[in-house]
């Protein structure tokens, strides 16, 4: 028994034949095509001839999946603030350098 899916981006679906779970990333209408990824990471194009032939079922995200590209842009995120913290806390050194220097000119 053939279940037919219209490929949708970003929604996840099961192969029942090689029980594989991939998610579309893409469809090009034009070409005909869609873009898969594995869970491996691992990309593949399908022509939607092909796509069609398939005995597919529409999934949830699996348990733990992690997209990388939203991983890099959380990192990326993360690094910025970073530097912020950094950057105030050099403008804070160097006051305090400047009133130790004050205060031994006193001194002398």
């Amino acid at each position: 028994m053939s279940r037919e899916h219209t490929p949708v981006p970003g929604k996840w679906y099961e192969n029942k034949e090689e029980e594989e779970t991939f998610r579309v990333l893409s469809v090009d209408e034009d070409d005909e095509l869609v873009e898969i990824e594995y869970l491996d990471g691992e990309i593949e194009e399908l022509d939607l001839d092909t796509w069609h032939e398939l005995d597919l079922e529409l999934t949830e995200e699996p348990e733990g999946w992690s997209d990388e590209a939203d991983d890099d842009e959380e990192e990326d995120d993360d690094f910025d603030d970073d530097e912020d913290e950094d950057e105030d806390d050099d403008d804070d050194d160097d006051d305090d350098d400047d009133d130790l220097d004050d205060d031994d000119a006193d001194e002398y």
